[in-house]
C-alpha cells in the first residue's frame, strides 16, 4: 500500500490532496459529480457513474468536502459505458459520456429534484417528465472554439483550465458545425487564421454555419430557423438554442400557460432573438421583450417585422435595470416568461417580477441550481409551482433545460 493510501485509510484522519482511496459512488449531484463518502467526509468524484466502485485520488479538499478523480474503475456500474469521444476526460465540454443515455436522463431528473429540495426548499412535483433528445450525438448547432495561435491549437478548453485541447473531431457537434471546425483547422495549418482571434463562435442554421469573428466572406451571413410556424433570423453574435430538434417541444411547453385577455400585457425577459416574443404577440394585446444583447434585440425587431406583428416592442437593456425603471408604470401584466442565462435572473429582476405580480410565470432555465434559487424567492412572495418539465437539450453533459410554471396562490391576496 502506498504511503498516501495508508494515510487515507487511517481512521479519524482528514483526507488530503494526493491520497488514494476506494469508493462507491452513490448518485450524481448537481454539477455532474458523483457522491461518495470516506472517513466521515463527502467525496465528489468527477466523471463517475452511480454504482461505480472506484479507486480515486483526492485532488483538493475544501472544508469537509474532497474532490477526487478516478484512478481505476474497480467494478463498473451497470450505468457505465465506454465514452465515444477520444478527448473525453481532458476536454471540458462533456462530462456524461460515461453514462448510458437512460442513466443520463435519470440523473438529470434527480438533479432537478435535489435542487428544488435543497435550494428552493420545496417538495418537488411527484412527476418531473423529461423529453429526450431525438439525437444523443451530433446535435449541437452551436460551438465555441478556443484558438491558441502560438502553439497552433484549435478546440475547447481543457477541463478546469484555460489550456486549449486541440480537437480534430467533436461527436456532439452537428455535422455542418464539425465540418466548419475541420475547415478552420485547415486554414490554421495554412496560417490563415487571424492571430488576434482567440475564440470563435459558430452557429448553424438553414443557410450553413455563421462564424464570429468571420474569417472568410461567407462567415458573417445570417442564419434562420423555423420553430412552430415562426421563422427566426440570427447570427453567431446572438444566443439561439443549440439543440434545434427539441425547439418545437420546448417552445410549446414554455407557452403552455400563456393566455391573455383583452388589454393584457405579457413580458418576455431575456428574450434573445424573439423565440417566445413572436408567439406571445399572437396571444396578448401587448408584449414587451427585454434583451441586453444589442444584435439579438435587433434581430428580434426584424423577426417581428417579418411576421407583421406590430403589438410587440423590444427593449435593449439589462433586464433588472429595465424592470427597476419601468415595473411601477406597467399595467395589467398578466404573464411573464423569462429565459435567463446559466447564472439565472439577477436580484433586481426577481424583485421587479414580484412587484408586477403577474398571475402566471413561465421560467425557462438551463441551470437547475439557479432556477431553484429564483423559485425560492418567488415562492416566498406568494407563488406556487404548478408543474416542472425537463428537456434534454444537452446530451452527454450534466446540463438540462427545465420549464417551471408558477401561479399566484390564494394567500398572496390576488386572484
Amino acid at each position: 500500500m502506498s504511503e498516501s493510501r495508508r494515510a487515507a485509510s487511517e481512521g479519524g484522519k482528514r483526507l488530503r490532496a494526493g491520497a488514494e482511496l476506494d469508493l462507491t459512488v452513490e448518485r450524481i449531484l448537481p454539477g455532474g459529480l458523483g457522491l461518495a463518502h470516506a472517513q466521515g467526509q463527502t467525496v465528489l468524484v468527477a466523471l463517475s457513474a452511480p454504482g461505480d466502485c472506484v479507486r480515486a485520488r483526492v485532488e483538493s479538499v475544501r472544508g469537509r468536502v474532497a474532490f477526487a478523480s478516478i484512478v481505476e474503475v474497480v467494478k463498473p456500474s451497470r450505468a457505465r459505458v465506454e465514452p465515444r469521444c477520444p478527448y473525453f476526460g481532458r476536454c471540458g465540454g462533456c462530462d456524461f459520456q460515461q453514462l448510458t443515455y437512460e442513466a443520463q436522463l435519470a440523473a438529470k431528473v434527480e438533479i432537478i429534484r435535489d435542487c428544488l429540495r435543497r435550494v428552493a426548499r420545496v417538495e418537488p412535483p411527484e412527476e418531473i417528465p423529461i423529453t429526450p433528445s431525438p439525437a444523443a450525438w451530433n446535435y449541437r448547432s452551436r460551438a465555441r472554439w478556443q484558438h491558441d495561435p502560438v502553439r497552433n491549437l484549435l478546440g475547447y478548453y481543457e477541463r478546469g483550465t484555460h489550456r486549449v485541447v486541440d480537437v480534430v473531431e467533436c461527436p456532439v457537434a452537428a455535422p455542418e458545425v464539425e465540418a466548419r471546425l475541420k475547415h478552420l483547422r485547415a486554414l490554421m495549418r495554412e496560417g490563415r487564421l487571424p492571430e488576434d482571434a482567440h475564440e470563435f463562435e459558430a452557429v448553424a442554421g438553414d443557410a450553413g454555419v455563421a462564424l464570429d469573428p468571420p474569417v472568410e466572406e461567407t462567415d458573417a451571413r445570417e442564419q434562420s430557423r423555423a420553430v412552430r410556424g415562426e421563422r427566426y433570423r440570427f447570427d453567431a453574435r446572438c444566443f439561439f438554442q443549440i439543440n434545434h430538434a427539441l425547439l418545437d417541444a420546448l417552445a410549446a411547453e414554455g407557452l403552455r400557460e400563456a393566455a391573455g385577455g383583452d388589454g393584457e400585457t405579457a413580458l418576455d425577459l431575456y428574450s434573445g432573438v424573439g423565440l417566445f416574443t413572436l408567439p406571445l404577440a399572437r396571444r396578448f394585446s401587448r408584449v414587451v421583450a427585454v434583451e441586453g444583447n444589442a444584435p439579438a434585440s435587433e434581430y428580434a425587431r426584424r423577426n417581428l417585422a417579418d411576421a407583421e406583428l406590430t403589438n410587440a416592442t423590444v427593449e435593449t437593456s439589462t433586464v433588472g435595470d429595465w424592470l427597476a425603471r419601468n415595473s411601477r408604470s406597467l399595467e395589467r401584466v398578466a404573464f411573464i416568461l423569462l429565459d435567463p442565462p446559466r447564472a439565472g435572473a439577477d436580484t433586481e429582476t426577481v424583485r421587479g417580477i414580484i412587484r408586477l405580480r403577474p398571475r402566471r410565470i413561465s421560467y425557462v432555465s438551463c441551470d437547475p441550481a439557479t432556477l431553484a434559487r429564483d423559485l425560492r424567492a418567488l415562492i416566498e412572495a406568494g407563488y406556487e409551482i404548478n408543474s416542472v418539465r425537463a428537456f434534454d437539450m444537452f446530451p452527454q453533459t450534466h446540463h438540462v433545460e427545465t420549464v417551471a410554471h408558477l401561479s399566484l396562490t390564494n394567500r398572496s391576496g390576488c386572484k
